[in-house]
């Protein structure tokens, strides 16, 4: 993992098509601003965790609803 230091404005580029520039700092929380090609897409990694534990429960058996809906 690269661990970079930044100041409010600066940025960081990825590749030749994405920057990310730290628009604000406040206590724990910082705003980035991620400028990339709209056909990207972009989510947050907490979102993708989410639903991926969703549809991990969603096909997991439940053996007693199984059984009371199979008499």
């Amino acid at each position: 993992m690269l661990v970079l230091s930044r100041k409010i404005n600066e940025t960081i580029k990825i590749g030749d098509d994405i920057e990310l520039r730290v628009l604000e700092v406040k206590g724990d929380s910082v705003r980035l601003g991620i400028d990339a090609p709209k056909s990207m897409e972009i989510l947050r990694g907490e979102l993708i965790i989410t639903v991926s534990e969703t549809n991990t429960e969603s096909t997991e058996l439940n053996q007693d609803l199984f059984n009371k809906l199979s008499k």
